[in-house]
């Protein structure tokens, strides 16, 4: 019987993810990490490309991520109303 040579970090990973202290990171994931790459592919046009070279698709995926970072940033930055 053959195993992947990547199979034992496999299983590590998959049992640090079933741990009980790590189980509300990952479940967290959904929500940031997954969220991002989904509206990147419905609102950027990251589905398809029109690019033709290999080159030049490095570029289109930093302006679309660049894109994304600035239309968030003003919620980093916004510290809300002054209650007085």
């Amino acid at each position: 019987m053959t195993r992947h040579i990547w199979q034992a970090y496999v299983e590590a990973a998959d049992h640090l993810r079933h741990h009980e202290d790590v189980k509300p990171i990952y479940a967290k994931r959904k929500e940031t990490i997954e969220r991002v790459f989904a509206d990147a592919k419905e609102k950027h046009g990251m589905r398809w490309t029109t690019l033709r070279e290999l080159k030049k698709l490095p570029m289109q995926a930093m302006l679309t991520f660049a894109a994304i970072n600035l239309k968030k940033m003003p919620n980093w930055t916004w510290q809300g109303p002054k209650m007085v």
